[in-house]
């Protein structure tokens, strides 16, 4: 639950601002009926504020999601700017616990992994131009 905080809150942020969008969106639409002497019809109202939602979501919601998300997804799954660096100064880490613990390293760096989140072991670095391929997809200078 904790681990997706930001999500559960953003929800609860999109589930309030809907229901109050479409709340006040209909004693605004009661109130333009009375002032026309009609009376409020619901499959109007809901045609009518489907249409702003709509609108608002294509303006707003899916611009900034896809810049957002979009980004966010395209710099973890490997842009030049993605987490290399992070994932090569993590593998140097391992590298000097292991020199310096011995028998003890695996139990300290699952001990880490575990106190930050980190399950299923450490992402592989992106292939570099130095590195070769064999003709059998094998690259030189990795486990």
């Amino acid at each position: 639950m904790r681990k997706y905080a930001y999500a559960w809150l953003t929800m609860l942020f999109f589930a309030v601002s809907i229901v109050g969008h479409w709340a006040f969106g209909w004693y605004a639409y009661v109130e333009d009926a009375k002032e026309h002497a009609q009376a409020p019809e619901v499959s109007t109202y809901l045609i009518e504020m489907g249409r702003d939602t709509f609108e608002n979501w294509q303006s707003e919601f899916l611009q900034l999601l896809w810049q957002v998300v979009g980004l966010a997804y395209f710099l973890y799954v490997g842009s030049p700017s993605s987490k290399e660096n992070d994932d090569r100064t993590e593998a140097k880490l391992d590298a000097l616990i292991r020199l310096q613990a011995s028998d003890k390293a695996k139990t300290i760096i699952d001990e880490i992994d575990r106190r930050f989140l980190r399950h299923g072991g450490h992402a592989r670095p992106h292939e570099h131009e130095a590195e070769r391929r064999d003709p059998s997809g094998i690259v030189e200078g990795r486990e």
